[in-house]
Order: C-alpha cells, then structure tokens, then sequence
C-alpha cells in the first residue's frame, strides 16, 4: 500500500507540475502579447507614414506642373515682335466676354479700330454688341462687325442673323465672318462646311457688304484656301510672317494689355502703311479719302 501510495503522490506531483507549468507558459504568453501588439501598431504608423509623404509628394508635384504650365501660358507664349514702322495701324476686338470697357481711354492708348463681335449661329447676339460699338465710335475707332461662324448651321440663316443685329450701324471696316474650330461642332464633313460658308457670304454680299474672312493658319488652309482665295484675310497667327500670302488684318496676340479694359484682350494690326490705311477705309466706302483733312470727300 505504501509504493501505491507513493506512486499516486508521484503522479499528482507530475500533474500539479504540468499545470504549474502550463499557467507559467500562459503568463509568459500574455506577456508576450502587448509587445507584439506594440510592434504591429508600430508598423501601422509607419505605414501611415510612408502614405503622407507620398500624398506630399504629389502635391509639390502637381502643384510645380501648374507653375510650369501657368508660366507657359501666361510668359512663354510671347506675342512676335511688330516693327510700328511697319504696322503702325493696331486695333483691338472684342465682344461682351471683355466686360464693360473705356473705349476712350483704349483710343487715347493707341487704338485705332476694332473689330466687335455681333452674332453667332442662327440666333444668338453678343448682348453688348450695340454698346460697344457706341462707345467704339463715340472714340474714333473705326469699326467692324464680326459673327462667329458656326459649322453645323446652314449658311443663310447665321447671315441673316447677323444683317440683324447690324442693323444700319455704320461699319467702317465692313463685316468678318470668324471661321475656326475652337470652340465649334466636331465632326461636321469639312465640304459641307465650306458650302454653307459660301452660302453665307454670298448672301452677305448680295445685300452689298464688304466681307472678309477671320481664321487661324490651320482653319484657313483646311476650309478657306481653296474657295475663298481672294477674299480679304484677317489671320490669327503668332509667327512672323503671319501666313504665306496677301492678308489685311493680324491678330498677333490674345494677351494684350490696353488702358480702359480690364484684363487681356485681343491686339491687331493692319497691313500697311498709315496711307494705306487711309487706301483701306476709302475702298471700304466706295469714296475718296482726303488725306489732308482726313475725311471722306463725296
């Protein structure tokens, strides 16, 4: 009885060993885990980290690419140089995207002429056409009409609209009809573009006005080159020369700066000498232009 005994004693000895050893390994578990804990929040944060930096990043990245490309827009894309003895006629064009204007102020800077913009498409007029074109005379400017030339509307009825919102205001330097893709319908087959366009001016000249036609260097090889040649030419160009052929009239500029109007505006200039000019607005009226006084003699 007494080996039994022992031996039972032995066996509780063992299991009272096991356990004490199980709960010792459960304590050395538990604290084990706050540093594993520890150590994966560690690893979180740094991964947040990691994520901020990146997102400054991109940031001072976009952020740089904006500089570059307003520097690029507003410094870099300079106008060409305009020799005023060569083109000492500049005007401007406008439309009611410029706001109001001190046209007094923009002739008392040098502008002579300005071209304002009266219509586009079938129905549309430029709200601030008749005001403008008030205080552009009321100036001394001399003065035309321009509508923009939409692709996807027949010709007759964008002139019609335009002969309407004219009216019988005094056009010294007759109307322009403005063809260019910004800002037009895409896709529009390029025959049938022209088609209306010769619509359109034909009607124009039926009714006896002096047209001349507006477009970039693009616009005017695609769509006016090949039909409308002989038409006087107002270019948009910022090369010098403006195009390889006759023009009258050169937009060199979006980003002019005149006195009396409010941020940029669109800078011109004639073909020609001072005299030409006076030529110019001679042949425009059908009268003789008298040099002297500087007036029209009938």
């Amino acid at each position: 009885m007494g080996d039994r005994e022992t031996g039972r004693q032995s066996e509780k000895d063992k299991v009272l060993q096991g356990k004490t050893r199980q709960s010792d390994d459960e304590t050395a578990s538990a604290v084990r885990e706050p540093k594993s804990a520890k150590a994966s929040g560690s690893k979180g944060l740094l991964r947040r980290a990691k994520l901020f930096l990146i997102a400054d990043f991109l940031v001072v990245i976009l952020v740089f690419l904006g500089a570059v490309w307003y520097a690029v827009r507003e410094y870099m894309e300079t106008p060409p140089y305009l020799d005023e003895a060569r083109f000492p006629v500049r005007g401007i064009d406008i439309s009611s995207h410029n706001g109001m204007m001190n046209l007094e102020a923009a002739r008392a800077d040098g502008i002579e002429f300005a071209f304002i913009k009266a219509s586009e498409g079938e129905s549309f007029g430029d709200p601030n056409f008749a005001l403008n074109h008030e205080k552009a005379t009321a100036a001394g400017m001399k003065v035309g009409a321009y509508h923009f030339f939409r692709f996807d509307v027949e010709g007759v009825p964008q002139a019609i609209n335009f002969l309407k919102r004219v009216g019988n205001r005094n056009l010294d330097l007759g109307l322009v009809v403005d063809v260019e893709e910004t800002g037009n319908a895409k896709g529009v087959d390029p025959a049938l573009i022209t088609d209306r366009l010769s619509a359109m001016v034909e009607y124009l000249s039926m009714k006896g006005y002096h047209v001349t036609l507006y477009s970039n260097r693009d616009g005017y090889y695609e769509l006016i080159d090949n039909s409308f040649g002989d038409r006087p030419l107002w270019i948009c160009s910022f090369s010098n020369p403006p195009i390889a052929r006759d023009w009258s009239f050169w937009q060199y500029s979006h980003k002019g700066r005149v006195k009396g109007i409010n941020g940029n505006v669109d800078l011109n200039a004639f073909n020609g000498s001072r005299n030409e000019w006076f030529d110019h607005l001679s042949k425009m009226h059908g009268e003789q232009f008298d040099l002297h006084n500087k007036s029209y003699r009938h």
